[in-house]
């Protein structure tokens, strides 16, 4: 099949951007025949583009089916809408947030948006993973779920199937030989499609997979948290993203500018933080931005001051030196000098040590 993929997917939620995964170990294992690979898409997924009118929300819809070892896996990713993969053979090492586990055959994952996670350990082995994106309308776990218009389970159904998905984070799933059959079908019917050819019978397929999936989840005696979908919740992944991701660092953020992005409210959203942190959003960043600061000044010996400012979101080396003087007692020069005149010394009083060098 011809695979068509972007470089550098971005999207985009209220004022935060976030790197999607563009799948391009597997783009390019497909290239160069380690893998089969067939896919419907929208955006930058790989695969062949699906007609505008056909099934709305899918962004991905496919499987891939590697015969060896590979010599590469997904990183740390997150996706554009909620993923639904099924393991049909073979054995995979998949992650989801802190939690690692080996898929078998007839397991099932699932995976939020704001979930990071990777397939792959790192590597990944022989196997056939089917694989779907659907966008529900949703970034964060407080917003509302918008299911497209052909899923055709009734609304009760539809909302018990919803409540499960945001109230439980269980990622992985044991299916059924229905649902194998399920995917199967699905995957001859993106084998045979030419220009939306398909488009019926994937639109009836989809319908029976997401109704065995109704049947599986409301099988399960469930322990549900509503605090998963809760605006703390929200509040609380989006300081960690902040506090973990330098990219979001550098951004130039206000509070109104936070809150928008968790789709709070400024008193709201300032409550809450107060609450995780007993800081202020503003003295939140402003402390994530000194910490990452500190690494940097450690680790990269080479970079200026000023660069590392700038790389940890400050708008002027002024302003970051007396942040930093204010918090540490000391400036990022002679935080940094002091740290060089500790390694001398150490190189000095181990004689092994100077002779390395």
């Amino acid at each position: 099949m011809a695979v068509v993929s972007k470089l550098g997917p971005i999207y985009r939620v209220q004022d935060e951007t976030y790197q999607a995964d563009n799948c391009l170990p597997l783009v390019e294992a497909a290239r160069r025949g380690d893998v089969r690979l067939h896919a419907v898409v929208r955006g930058h997924y790989p695969g062949k583009p699906l007609p505008h009118d056909v099934l709305p929300g899918v962004r991905a819809l496919g499987f891939w089916d590697a015969e060896v070892e590979q010599s590469w896996g997904l990183a740390w990713h997150r996706n554009e809408g909620i993923e639904f993969t099924f393991l049909e053979n073979g054995t995979i090492a998949f992650s989801v947030d802190d939690r690692q586990c080996s898929l078998r055959p007839d397991d099932l994952t699932i995976t939020r948006p704001w979930q990071l996670h990777r397939v792959g350990d790192p590597n990944v082995g022989p196997g056939r993973l089917h694989y779907l994106i659907l966008d529900v309308g949703v970034r964060r776990p407080n917003q509302p779920w918008k299911w497209p218009p052909w899923v055709l389970l009734s609304q009760s159904d539809l909302d018990a199937m919803t409540t499960i998905l945001r109230h439980s984070e269980r990622p992985v799933w044991k299916g059924s030989a229905s649902l194998r059959r399920c995917v199967q079908a699905i995957a001859d019917a993106i084998e045979s499609d030419r220009n939306g050819s398909s488009s019926s019978r994937l639109a009836v397929r989809l319908n029976e997979y997401f109704l065995l999936l109704f049947d599986l989840l409301t099988r399960k005696k469930l322990v549900l948290d509503e605090r998963l979908s809760s605006s703390p919740r929200t509040v609380e992944l989006f300081l960690s993203d902040i506090k973990n991701n330098s990219e979001q660092l550098t951004l130039e953020w206000t509070v109104g500018g936070m809150a928008r992005s968790c789709g709070l409210g400024v008193t709201q959203f300032i409550y809450h933080v107060k609450q995780l942190t007993n800081m202020t959003p503003g003295h939140y960043l402003n402390r994530c931005r000194l910490d990452a600061a500190v690494q940097l000044l450690r680790q990269d010996t080479g970079t200026t001051v000023t660069d590392v400012a700038q790389k940890c979101g400050f708008s002027t080396s002024q302003y970051f030196a007396t942040a930093f003087s204010r918090r540490f007692g000391t400036s990022p020069r002679s935080f940094r000098e002091r740290l060089r005149e500790t390694s001398r010394k150490q190189v000095q009083d181990d004689p092994s040590a100077h002779h390395d060098q």
